[in-house]
Formats: C-alpha cells, structure tokens, sequence
C-alpha cells in the first residue's frame, strides 16, 4: 500500500468534493472514510484510476451522510448527482483548494490550522507544535473552523497572506521527519508565484529554495542532524541557491520588504558563505532586527539571540537571551550552545540533555543527547 500516493491524492479529491457541493466539513469527513477504505481493499484488489476510486467512494460516503441527515439539510436531490466510476480529470487544485481554506468567514489563524490539517494532511500535535500551544488547545480551534464552515459555499477565497502561512508551515514541516512536504510546498509556491505578482510570494519562494537547497547535507548517513556550521557545503544545491539568491534579490528591489523576504535574506547570506566561520553574522543581525520589527515573533528573538551570539560574543547572545521566556521551544538549546561557547561545558552539557528531553521530534532529541555526551566525557577524561 503506497500511503505516499494516497497523501498526494487527497488534496485534488477533496477539492472535487467542494466543487459538487459539499461543505467542507463534511467533505473532509468522507475522504477520510474513503482513505480507510483504500487501507483496506487495495492490497488485495489495486485500483487501475486510484484517484477516480478515491473520489466515488468519497462522494458515496458523502451521499450516504447527507441521506441520514435529509431531514435538517434537504439533501436528498444530491442522490442523483452521484459520478460514475471512472478515470477522475487529471487536473491538480491543491492550490486552489489552499485559497479555498482560507475562506473569509475564518481568522487568519484558524483558516492556516484547518488548512494545515486537511488539505497539509499535518496532524494536530504537528500544527500545535507550530503554533507552539497546547494540543487540546489546537484541537478545539481546528474543530471550532469545521464548525464555522460547515455549511458554507466555498465560493469566495481567502487572502494571498493567509496561504502563504500555510505554505511555510506545511514546508517547515516537511523537514520533521514524519511526512515529507517540502517539495510539495515549493511546487504549489512556484505556481502562486506564476499567478501572483506580489514581493513576498517570492520572498517565500526564495526562502524555500535557499533552505531546500542544503537538505542533502542536513542528515549524515546514519540519520542524524548535522547542525549548520558543520555541514559539507559541497553538498548544497548551488543551482536552487543561485535561482533563490535571483528571485530574492528581484523582490527587494520592489522596495515592499516583508517577513518572508527577511528570512530569505538571512538564508542567503548563510548560503553565501564559503566556511561556517565565514559567515557575515552582523549583516544577519541587522535581518533579525528587521524582522523583530516586522513580526515581533518569540521565534524571530531566539534566532537572533544565536545569531548576536556569533556577531558580538556568547556573552551578548546570553544576555539577549535572557529577555525571552525559557518556556520557549528549542530555549534551553540555545542557552546550551552559547553556554558552551562562554568555556561553561558543565552547565551546557546539563542543558543539553534538559534540553533533548523537551525535543519534540527524534532526529533533534538525539543530537541533543550526543551534544551532552561528548562534553561530559570531554569532562571526565
């Protein structure tokens, strides 16, 4: 069973579903019956048109609920709409599917969330974890979206900005390790960027292509991370660096700077650089203090905590760090390293390993665990 192929498939198979008609709710509802349906017939009997397969099973299930619920909804003329088997268009909505999300009646935050888990097809720990909140939390935001547009035509969508949140979101998490939707991302990017002429649609594409660009040399071949500064640059994509250099490049002369054409500016300097040591850490922190003043993020300030640490000294980054809540994800990994360049191996090797505890995925827990190990035995020796 090709679990990657039934990902693929869902996006343009629920885009069919609210295009017949369905809300969005409940056309989510029966796409996933129809996915768990495919689980279970398909190793024995495969279909020749899987996304044709998906889409009369998905509008069956769809039918069969609004059948039950005739009496409140008046759905019962659907009944004679029901599509025939047969080989589905081969035409690809996930884009327009994304806008679609992003409807009017929604919040910003609440649209990118209920984006994220049925279109991004992200679990709700992986949206929370981006949201950095609860996950119950998250739970009851993505149910209160369903419930707000349950019953809505998707017939006016929503802004460029809120779909290139999800874009970003859906792509950071294509490199945790659970799903892969980078490439994804950058696909469904570029062809936003050929419909929308706006700086930070490229300043987005350009960051994903300077990050996608290093993937061959983030992980050794064992699986395990390998940070920034170690990394075999040989390794990058210098095509992608150069098309993502030029596209940024392009969208700051347009003289309209924005998050994402910030974060795209730090990446290619970090690109840029021949060595780690190299690198033109001042030049990033005057980016990180664009972009505190363009979002004021606790992420944004942690970044740049890192980065005034490598342009002014561990102590300076410390002390930037200790204006930021330590309950912030990834905090104690930060103290760690700069504790670590201060000539403190005591303390950091203890943050380190607090510090994996609260890793929120494998490949990150276990290159916090061997940080800790190498300076406690460098300790003991």
């Amino acid at each position: 069973m090709d679990e990657a192929l039934l990902r693929s498939l869902t996006p343009s198979v629920l885009a069919v579903l609210v295009r017949r008609g369905a809300d969005f709710a409940a056309a989510e509802d029966a796409v996933q019956e129809a996915l768990v349906e495919a689980l279970r017939v398909w190793p024995a009997d495969p279909p020749r048109d899987a996304k044709g397969w998906l889409v009369t099973v998905a509008w069956r299930r769809f039918l069969d609920a609004a059948r039950a619920d005739a009496a409140r909804r008046r759905r019962e003329d659907l009944v004679d709409e029901e599509p025939a088997p047969g080989p589905a268009p081969a035409v690809d909505e996930t884009l327009h599917l994304y806008f679609l999300c992003a409807h009017p009646s929604l919040t910003p935050a609440s649209a990118v969330a209920l984006t994220l888990r049925a279109v991004g097809g992200l679990t709700t720990r992986q949206i929370a974890q981006a949201y950095l909140v609860p996950e119950a939390t998250m739970a009851q935001r993505i149910s209160r979206a369903k419930r707000t547009v349950s019953g809505v035509r998707f017939d006016r969508p929503g802004d460029v900005a809120t779909v290139l949140r999800v874009l970003y979101l859906v792509f950071n998490e294509g490199y945790s390790g659970d799903v892969d939707l980078a490439a994804e991302s950058i696909r469904l990017t570029r062809q936003l960027a050929a419909q929308v002429d706006h700086p930070e649609v490229a300043g987005l594409l350009a960051l994903m292509l300077l990050h996608h660009a290093r993937r061959a040399a983030r992980t050794a071949a064992d699986g395990s991370l390998v940070p920034l500064a170690e990394q075999d640059r040989g390794r990058w994509d210098t095509e992608s660096i150069t098309e993502g250099v030029a596209i940024l490049q392009a969208a700051l002369a347009r003289d309209r700077l924005g998050e994402f054409q910030a974060q795209a500016a730090v990446a290619a300097l970090h690109a840029d650089a021949p060595t780690a040591e190299e690198t033109d850490w001042v030049q990033i922190v005057e980016w990180y203090d664009e972009l505190v003043r363009l979002t004021d993020n606790p992420v944004v300030r942690l970044n740049r905590a890192v980065a005034v640490g490598e342009a002014d000294g561990p102590r300076a980054g410390l002390a930037a760090l200790a204006e930021l809540d330590d309950a912030l994800p990834r905090h104690t990994a930060v103290a760690a390293y700069l504790h670590e360049r201060d000539g403190d191996p005591a303390t950091a090797a203890r943050l380190y390993a607090e510090a994996a505890r609260k890793a929120p995925h494998l490949a990150e827990r276990d290159h916090l665990t061997r940080q800790a190990a190498r300076l406690n035995a460098r300790r003991h020796r």
